[in-house]
């Protein structure tokens, strides 16, 4: 044991514990492969030596860290503004961030993620997770807010009016004089996506307009998954006059496919995003657009997880944000 002079090593731990210092560093990193009575053995060993050279040692002994994980695909756009409204939310909160993001965005790795990275955060480094746009339901032994959750999610979320906010923009084409209106869908599991493609429908019906199947293009939010389908729908002797893409990444990619095809928007051809990220209003021409306040996702979701660790959440389990329509140059009447 040692002697309250000499720091207190990994090694002491395991010694004490009777395992290998593997093992140990496996358990206070929160690592697979440790049964629960070996984890406990460790813990125990760590409570008696008083090893604390790490935060996941310290936390093993506090009820908290007070440290909050955000675990994430990608740092685009979108995650960028969401990550702005956490950090304003955590300012002065007392508690620290710590983010992960998955290295292998869209490739095969991608199912199931974040459920990776929530098992090694939760529990010893961190109080809770925000985890914006998972593949799959998410579980964790602390607490979680999800931001745009998948289809039929029960766990604590905020998420914008996606079906609110796709009806308005489909219905502002609408009011331009379109009817042949072609839509590139998002990832098919989050319930953001399937309202949004909703609201498509939703407009279409309510106009009298049939909706067509083959101007429904199946993308995942990836904004290069646009490209094939934007090409796919411009060729056509029967072109759409307009293209509604269910986020701005993935139309901006319809724009430039349309600049390849000779067309001009919104003289040839109108098109229509959803995020309102920054590089909307930049493009040209800026990009008619919802936003949904990523901004406000993120701070709410703070708010909400913050409130959640500490006990003190008495809102509701799920916040849906409004959306309001944002008309740019993208978007015009179709020539007759």
């Amino acid at each position: 044991m040692a002697d309250g002079v000499t720091p207190v090593t990994m090694s002491d731990v395991a010694r004490l514990a009777g395992v290998s210092t593997a093992t140990v560093s496996r358990v206070v990193n929160g690592r697979y492969g440790v049964s629960a009575s070996t984890i406990a053995q460790v813990r125990a060993a760590i409570k008696q030596l008083g090893y604390e050279s790490s935060l996941v040692a310290a936390s093993l002994r506090r009820s908290r860290t007070n440290v909050l994980g955000l675990v994430t695909h990608s740092f685009q756009s979108y995650t960028a503004e969401v990550l702005k409204g956490v950090m304003d939310a955590l300012s002065q909160s007392g508690f620290d961030l710590i983010i992960y993001a998955n290295s292998d965005l869209y490739g095969t790795y991608s199912e199931g993620w974040e459920q990776r990275h929530l098992t090694r955060l939760s529990g010893t480094l961190t109080d809770g997770c925000i985890v914006v746009t998972p593949w799959g339901e998410v579980r964790s032994s602390t607490p979680v807010v999800v931001i745009d959750p998948v289809r039929d999610s029960t766990a604590p979320s905020v998420t914008a009016d996606n079906l609110a906010g796709a009806t308005q923009v489909v219905e502002h084409l609408l009011g331009l004089g379109h009817r042949r209106i072609g839509f590139i869908a998002g990832r098919s599991s989050l319930a953001a996506a399937w309202s949004r493609e909703e609201g498509y429908r939703r407009a279409l019906t309510e106009a009298g307009i049939p909706v067509d199947p083959t101007l429904i293009g199946r993308g995942d939010f990836n904004p290069e998954s646009a490209i094939p389908l934007a090409r796919a729908l411009l060729d056509r002797p029967d072109r759409p006059t307009a293209i509604f893409a269910a986020s701005d990444g993935m139309a901006l990619k319809v724009l430039e496919v349309a600049r390849e095809l000779g067309l001009a928007v919104p003289g040839d051809l109108s098109v229509a995003g959803f995020d309102n990220i920054p590089e909307s209003a930049l493009a040209e021409p800026a990009l008619t657009t919802v936003d949904q306040s990523m901004y406000q996702l993120g701070y709410e979701a703070a708010n909400m997880l913050k409130s959640l660790v500490t006990g003190e959440w008495d809102g509701p389990g799920q916040i849906t944000l409004p959306t309001s329509l944002v008309i740019r140059g993208s978007t015009a009447a179709p020539k007759l």
